[in-house]
């Protein structure tokens, strides 16, 4: 069992993990920049050290404060929540360097994995189902590229191999163009990412966006939570989660999940870690593996009841898995919305002091946040300050419950998205389930 745990992040997941240290045992260390001191993990941990100030770079993204602040409380572990240092495959390296646990997959997998063509070839080999297209970057000989490019179909996507959150992304929708696009994305590739390989993928039309989440210790032994829908997209950023997927065929979905734990066995994956599919007409297509907690866990262990971060903490102690896919039985439904200090309707960040903050509860009703009252939000980070889930008996009745406790929350002071997650939870075509990944920026478009 691990002693001692240093939470490189901040926010919902700092406190979070925070938690589930504590219910353990463990100790905890808080690491902050010189604007989160008063952030509620902080307050709470055993100890805190400043690492910087405000800037990401300076602060969450400075590699050796964090080994710095390690040494000097004697920590035995990492956990680096999501975002920030999460998927750093050089971090995760240089954690286990220093004599450190890290707190998820070794760095190996995390840059296996972070390749969109090598973690596509991975998902080939194990039986993961891929979008059709090429086997790694596209070839260099021009006839050759628009051959392929016909045998795939239009239209096509070019996307950067090293790219992430909607970046280095590229349409063609016929092959006058497909050259140029191509020459274009690797130019914004290396200057984004550092890399200038690129590949090509059939674009799905009307996609939903269907992940599924797992765990496995490293020891052979992997079992999969079941999947959730996170299409309700605005440019590529989740905005509202569900489990498990509405309207998905059961032997669909229990293959898939099984595909997904074969595929972690082979690779020897330790720790949590989610399958991102598109999943359109009956079937489901790889697009990424993300290899860390994801934002939207809760709505997982709402119908699972199993809690993903302390397995986390345990698997890296050295335990083998406490549970086997028989004992994953999904109940009910769960629904999440991510509550950003935002204009709802322009999307702009709102940062500021919050005067009044009040959350909602009630049967089936969870509340993941670090605000209160007198927090400031400051600007420099990403906007999320909660996370509102709710969990019943049927999605009907999770919607239901959603729609309450969006009524009773109270956030004064600042701006939140709370007014759009209100209209969410009621929209027609939401409310029947199934909707693609661009229909609410569509909605959003025609609103204006």
């Amino acid at each position: 069992m691990l002693e001692r745990v240093l939470i490189a992040n901040r926010g919902e997941i700092a406190l979070r993990v925070l938690r589930a240290c504590k219910e353990l045992g463990i100790e905890t260390i808080a690491v902050h920049s010189s604007v989160d001191r008063e952030l509620k993990h902080v307050r709470l941990a055993d100890q805190a050290v400043c690492i910087g100030p405000a800037p990401s770079a300076r602060s969450y993204l400075n590699v050796p404060a964090i080994i710095s602040a390690a040494e000097v409380t004697n920590a035995d572990a990492i956990h680096p929540g999501y975002g920030f240092l999460s998927e750093n495959a050089d971090f995760a390296d240089q954690v286990e360097n220093s004599g450190f646990t890290f707190i998820g997959p070794r760095g190996e997998t995390i840059r296996l994995m972070g390749d969109k063509v090598s973690a596509k070839q991975t998902m080939k080999k194990t039986g993961v189902p891929t979008v059709p297209g090429t086997e790694g970057a596209v070839p260099e000989d021009p006839d050759e590229i628009l051959r392929v490019a016909r045998d795939i179909g239009y239209p096509v996507i070019v996307k950067a191999a090293a790219g992430g959150g909607g970046r280095g992304m590229r349409v063609v929708h016929n092959e006058e163009v497909l050259l140029s696009s191509i020459q274009v994305t690797q130019s914004e590739a290396q200057a984004a990412f550092g890399s200038p390989v690129v590949y090509l993928e059939k674009f799905l039309q009307r996609p939903r966006h269907v992940e599924v989440q797992i765990l496995a210790d490293g020891q052979g032994n992997a079992v999969h939570l079941g999947d959730r829908d996170c299409s309700l997209q605005r440019r590529h950023q989740k905005v509202i989660e569900e489990a498990p997927a509405p309207g998905i065929d059961e032997k669909a979905r229990s293959d898939i999940g099984d595909a997904c734990v074969r595929a972690c066995i082979e690779m020897g994956y330790r720790g949590a870690g989610t399958f991102e599919f598109l999943y359109e007409d009956g079937g489901f297509y790889f697009i990424e593996m993300n290899t860390r907690v994801q934002v939207e866990h809760p709505v997982t262990e709402m119908i699972t009841g199993i809690d993903i971060v302390r397995e986390q903490l345990l698997i890296a102690g050295g335990e083998k898995l406490s549970i086997t896919q028989g004992d994953v039985q999904l109940r009910g439904h769960s629904i999440e919305c991510r509550i950003n200090a935002e204009d709802p309707r322009n999307f702009m960040p709102s940062p500021g002091k919050i005067n009044t903050f009040h959350a909602p509860g009630g049967h089936g009703v969870r509340v993941d946040s670090h605000v209160y009252n007198g927090y400031t939000v400051p600007p420099h980070y990403d906007s999320l300050i909660g996370k509102l889930i709710t969990h019943a008996d049927t999605r009907e009745g999770a919607l239901a419950k959603m729609s309450q406790a969006l009524d009773e929350m109270v956030v004064e002071g600042i701006r939140t998205n709370a007014a759009l997650h209100r209209e969410l939870v009621v929209d027609p075509s939401f409310v029947a389930g199934g909707v693609s990944i661009h229909y609410l920026e569509s909605k959003l478009e025609h609103e204006r």
